[in-house]
């Protein structure tokens, strides 16, 4: 067995090449809140999370966050840092008990360079998280706390089953998270989520927050960037 199995950006690989490059790999366990990387470390092996899921953060010296996104199992990060060899970008912690591939920044450029198929998958990754960060500078600057507030749930909410045309955000984020992803106090987030429940926006139920009209939030949010054009 190799230990690039189970992981869908390895799908391809050949099981010699899996054996061979493995050798230079190992897998590591991180307990709930373990620090994984560090603003501004040296290192810069990649990532491959295999079970759990972490959070991605910058932090500023006064102590001041902002999450950058949470990652899952099949997802990976540090891989700037084998790309351009510069220090660590942003801080990572498990948010749960999680298991990783530690990837030589070597290896992975072996990889990536002589396999075209993972080649792709890499730059369609890379493409995604630009875009992704495009949007959220783009609202960061157009956008007021309130729409900004309405784009993050969006973006963390799924189909609500059994409810067509529902969304929820589940299970239900930390108010003080939410604050962290929008840049913004905790006390603003609450006042805003409040303010959303009683023009029947938001519904608050065990286990998550519901978007009843997501429909209507994209359309609010479309109608002021327009205004601000």
């Amino acid at each position: 067995m190799s230990l690039f199995d189970g992981i869908p950006f390895f799908a391809g690989l050949s099981p010699a090449r899996s054996e061979a490059l493995g050798r230079h790999c190992q897998r590591r366990r991180f307990a709930e809140n373990e620090l994984v990387v560090d603003f501004d470390d040296d290192t810069n092996d990649v990532y491959f999370i295999v079970a759990g899921d972490v959070r991605v953060l910058n932090r500023t010296a006064a102590g001041k966050e902002m999450i950058l996104g949470d990652f899952g199992p099949g997802k990976l990060f540090g891989e700037m840092a084998a790309i351009d060899g510069a220090h660590r970008s942003a801080n990572v912690t498990a948010l749960t008990n999680a298991e990783v591939l530690i990837v030589p920044p070597a290896v992975f450029r072996e990889i990536t360079l002589n396999e075209p198929e993972i080649c792709d998958r890499l730059l369609r990754l890379l493409t995604a998280r630009v875009r992704e960060l495009n949007i959220r500078l783009f609202e960061r600057s157009v956008l007021d706390l309130r729409h900004r507030l309405y784009a993050e749930l969006l973006r963390l909410a799924a189909p609500r089953k059994g409810s067509p045309g529902q969304a929820i955000v589940s299970p239900p984020p930390f108010q003080h998270d939410l604050a962290s992803r929008i840049g913004c106090r905790r006390e603003q987030v609450s006042r805003e989520l409040n303010a959303m429940i009683e023009d029947g926006l938001l519904e608050k139920i065990r286990g998550g927050l519901v978007l009843p009209r997501p429909g209507l939030l994209e359309k609010r949010i479309a109608a002021a960037m327009s205004e601000s054009e």
